[in-house]
This record gives structure tokens, C-alpha cells and sequence, in this order.
């Protein structure tokens, strides 16, 4: 761990669930790592009713439904490549306790926290930009931790031939990224040139894939579920790998760094999107390089399933 001592972390995550299946992985993920005390989800983006039921599905195969969920803004009435999982799902059943404003919940929840709280999010930000407007002081009881941005390099996948892109969830809303990354808070991200290189394949990825745990089993059967609902050959790859699991770096660096060079760089959100590194902006740490993503891979494999590669 990071400076943290051996006390849990508290933690809020603000998510775009239900969209790319990396958000489902790093929620899995999470709720695996004992460093970490997961004390609220929040739904961000489009239609965070859909997205709340596919966390709240997820929780409940975890055991976790301590877990109260907060619908997040919402900005959209379409489902996504996730919705067949939960079409006969009833949000009002989720034992854990549903909050329809979920910015409100996400202030008070850290208001209320005598501790500093993680602030780990991996979508898009307005929840996070309308919590400021409505409460600056949340930036004195919350660090920040997202995944976030494009510095220097991109994944091939990404389509911009490796150079610096784009990344969706600044690109999607520019204004109020550059909200929350102006806050007075500690702010952390995994950019595209860390996260954007990580899969599980092989022998790592069959372990997950048939891993016997409800929580795995509900992972992997979105996985399969997303798959088909946007790829011809959905089953070779279900067979084979996972897709990019972006998210789950933002999740590690919540409670470690070790695994990754870090760069304190001052980071400006350009209107159209890009993240820029300039020297009068405020100071970013970044993960920027792998120190060992081997490493990362083996440990998102034994949190999972509890089996060492």
C-alpha cells in the first residue's frame, strides 16, 4: 500500500457501468481488495437508472448489498450492451438502499466522513462537477483517483495510431472535467498511456473465466452478454481474452502505486477534450509507464479468484 497505513480506505465509486464492460471488472475488482472500505456507488452518465441495476445486480453476487447505490444525473433514456442482464431486475427490490440524487449522497457521504475519502471514477464526470457546484468543501474531505485522459501514447485499439487521442470519458464532457480538474483536491489518474494497455489472455484470463464464485460468474456472464450485443465473432473472443480493462487501474491506484511510474505533471482539459500537460496547470500525479504490468495482471487474477499465477 501507499501511505496509507493498514486502515481500510474509504472509498466512493463514481461509475459509467453498464456501458464498456471495464467499469463491471473494476467494481468486481473492488469489491476484492481489502484495502479498500466501498462506501457508496454512484451512477454517472446517459441512463443512470439502467446503470444502477447493473450494479446493484453486481453487488448482490458479490454479498455486498451493505452497499447503498445513488443514481447519478440523468442524462439519457437509452440502455446499453448490458441490458439484457437486467431486464427483469427491479431496482426497488436492491436490499442495499437506493438514493435518487446521487450527487447529494456523494456530498454527504463525504461530509460526513471524519476520514479522508477516494474518490475512484472511472466514466464520465458531471456528478462530479455538479457536487462541486453545489458543495466546494467536498474537495477538503476527498482525493481524487480517475481514469482519465491522454498524455502521451494510446492504445492501437484506440484508433489513433498510438499517439495522443481523445479519451472518452474527458472527451464526453470537456466542461466538467475541467471543473474537477481545477478542484483544490489530490488529484491521481491512469491515463490511456497505462490502462489502455491492460487485458487478461491466456491462461490468466481462463482462470477468471471459469473461476466457480457468483461474483466472477456475474462478470463473466456480462462479459459474454456485451460481447454478443456488439461483436460478429463474440465466442473466439469470450474464449480467449478479456477486452481492455481500463477501469481497474483507477482501482488499483486507490490503494497503491507500486506498479507504475508516476509523474507529477500539471494537466489542462482543453474545450475540445484533449488533456495537455502544461506547466501552469495544476499538478496531476500520473501513472504514465508500467513499472511491471505482469505484476498488475497476476494481481487482478488473484483478487478474482483468490488462485496465484
Amino acid at each position: 500500500m501507499a501511505g496509507h497505513g493498514s486502515k481500510r480506505i474509504p472509498v466512493i465509486l463514481d461509475t459509467d457501468i453498464g456501458g464498456d464492460i471495464d467499469d463491471t471488472w473494476a467494481l468486481a475488482f473492488l469489491l476484492r481488495s481489502q484495502e479498500l472500505d466501498l462506501r457508496l456507488v454512484v451512477t454517472e452518465t446517459g441512463n443512470t437508472t439502467y446503470r444502477a441495476k447493473v450494479a446493484a445486480k453486481m453487488l448482490e453476487a458479490a454479498g455486498r448489498t451493505d452497499v447503498p447505490i445513488g443514481v447519478g444525473l440523468h442524462l439519457g433514456e437509452e440502455t446499453d450492451r448490458q441490458s439484457a442482464w437486467v431486464e427483469d431486475y427491479d431496482l426497488a427490490d436492491y436490499p442495499g438502499g437506493i438514493c435518487h440524487d446521487g450527487v447529494k449522497t456523494l456530498i454527504k457521504t463525504i461530509m460526513d466522513s471524519p476520514e479522508l475519502v477516494t474518490l475512484v471514477c472511472i466514466g464520465p464526470v458531471p456528478n462530479i462537477a455538479a457536487a462541486l457546484e453545489r458543495e466546494p468543501r467536498i474537495a477538503e474531505g476527498a482525493r481524487f483517483v480517475g481514469m482519465h485522459g491522454c498524455l502521451r501514447k494510446s492504445p492501437l485499439e484506440y484508433g489513433g495510431g498510438g499517439g495522443i487521442v481523445k479519451e472518452y470519458n474527458v472527451a464526453a464532457d470537456p466542461k466538467a472535467c475541467q471543473k474537477v480538474f481545477t478542484a483544490p483536491w489530490d488529484m491521481v489518474i491512469t491515463p490511456l498511456d497505462t490502462c489502455g494497455f491492460v487485458r487478461l489472455a491466456g491462461e490468466k484470463y481462463r482462470v477468471v473465466r471459469g473461476f466457480d464464485d457468483p461474483l466472477a460468474q456475474a462478470l463473466m456472464e456480462n462479459y459474454g452478454i456485451w460481447l454478443r450485443a456488439g461483436h460478429g465473432d463474440w465466442r473466439r473472443e469470450f474464449e480467449s481474452r478479456s477486452s481492455i480493462l481500463f477501469d481497474t487501474v483507477a482501482v488499483y491506484l486507490a490503494f497503491s502505486e507500486e506498479l507504475l511510474v508516476m509523474e507529477k505533471l500539471g494537466v489542462r482539459v482543453t474545450d475540445d477534450g484533449y488533456t495537455v500537460i502544461d506547466d501552469e496547470a495544476k499538478t496531476i500525479n500520473c501513472a504514465t509507464e508500467w513499472k511491471d504490468l505482469f505484476a498488475f495482471q497476476n494481481l487482478l487474477v488473484e483478487r478474482l479468484t483468490g488462485i496465484r499465477i
